[in-house]
């Protein structure tokens, strides 16, 4: 039981971590794209368009590459894998939900690691 209430503990700490990255992330690339989103001209043609949704898109994707990486962190901080590399290298299959199975968290913190996937 004492195992459960860390899990979800620790979890629901991430997910509200997570859920505040990507709050500020957005704002920030609402910011950006207010500022500097009239250079790409999108009212007047299909290039500056393009160019835009180009920004917007990967400004989600280094949102979420900070999200992953926050993961990481603490999956090296509890100790679970051998190095960072590893722990990114889950933390990445198991956000985009592939969940591969050749690197596996430990029994202890097996559900902590699930809740990413479903964050």
């Amino acid at each position: 039981m004492q195992a459960l209430i860390a899990n979800l503990s620790l979890a629901s700490l991430m997910v509200a971590a997570t859920v505040t990255i990507h709050f500020f992330g957005l704002l920030g690339l609402l910011h950006v794209l207010r500022r500097r989103g009239r250079h790409f001209k999108a009212h007047e043609s299909v290039l500056g368009q393009g160019g835009l949704i180009m920004a917007v898109v990967f400004g989600i994707f280094a949102i979420h590459t900070l999200e992953i990486w926050a993961y990481a962190a603490v999956f090296e901080a509890l100790g679970e894998f051998k190095n960072f590399e590893t722990a990114l290298y889950f933390s990445t299959v198991t956000f985009a939900s592939l969940g591969y199975g050749d690197v596996q968290m430990s029994e202890k913190w097996r559900l902590f690691g699930s809740i990413e996937a479903a964050n």
